[in-house]
C-alpha cells in the first residue's frame, strides 16, 4: 500500500530531519530512545499507579485506610503525568509521522486527558474528606473510579497498540 504525500507531511520531514529527532531514532546508546522508553514507563508507573491506588481504596479495597490521607498521592500522580509529558514529546519527535498519521495516538491522548480530568473530579471528593475518614465514599465517586479505572487500562492499551498499528514509521518510509 502506498501512501500519498499528507499537507503535513513537510513539517513532518522538518522535525525529522532536526538533530534531536535524528539522535533520538539513529544514536545505539541506551540513553537515547531506549532511555526516553523507561522514562515514559516510570511515568506511566506513577501516574496510573497513584489512581489505582485511589481508585481501588473509593470502591472498597483497604478499608482501614482513611482516603483523606490519599490526597498526597496526587503529588506523585502529577510527577509521572509530567514526567510522561516530556518523555512523550520526546517520543513524538523521534517519530511524528508515526504518531499523527495513526487515529489510535489521538485516541490515547483522547483517554489520557479524561483519567486526568476523572483524577481532578475525584480529588475534589477527596479533600472534603479528614485525613482520618473512613466512610465509605457516596455511589457517584464509586462511579467515577470506576471510570478512572477503565479509562487507564484503555489508554495503556492504546499506547502499547501504538507499536504496531501504525501505517507510516518516517515521512518516506512506508510500513
Amino acid at each position: 500500500m502506498h501512501n500519498t504525500a499528507a499537507p503535513v507531511d513537510p513539517l513532518f520531514t522538518w522535525i525529522e530531519s532536526t538533530a534531536f529527532s535524528t539522535w533520538l531514532r539513529e544514536e545505539p546508546s541506551i540513553w537515547a530512545f531506549p532511555f526516553v522508553l523507561i522514562l515514559h514507563t516510570w511515568g506511566l508507573a506513577f501516574l496510573v499507579g497513584a489512581n489505582v491506588a485511589i481508585g481501588v481504596r473509593i470502591l472498597g479495597a483497604a478499608r482501614g485506610v482513611p482516603l483523606g490521607s490519599m490526597e498526597r498521592y496526587y503529588r506523585v500522580m502529577w510527577l509521572g503525568f509530567w514526567v510522561n509529558a516530556v518523555s512523550g514529546v520526546a517520543l513524538l519527535i523521534a517519530y511524528p509521522t508515526k504518531a499523527l498519521t495513526n487515529p489510535l495516538f489521538f485516541v490515547k491522548l483522547t483517554l489520557v486527558a479524561v483519567g486526568v480530568l476523572l483524577a481532578s473530579r475525584i480529588r475534589a471528593h477527596i479533600r472534603e474528606l479528614t485525613s482520618t475518614d473512613l466512610r465509605p465514599m457516596p455511589g457517584g465517586v464509586r462511579m467515577l473510579a470506576m471510570a478512572s479505572l477503565l479509562c487507564w487500562a484503555a489508554s495503556i492499551a492504546a499506547g502499547r497498540y501504538l507499536a504496531y498499528t501504525y501505517s507510516r514509521l518516517l515521512v518516506d518510509f512506508n510500513a
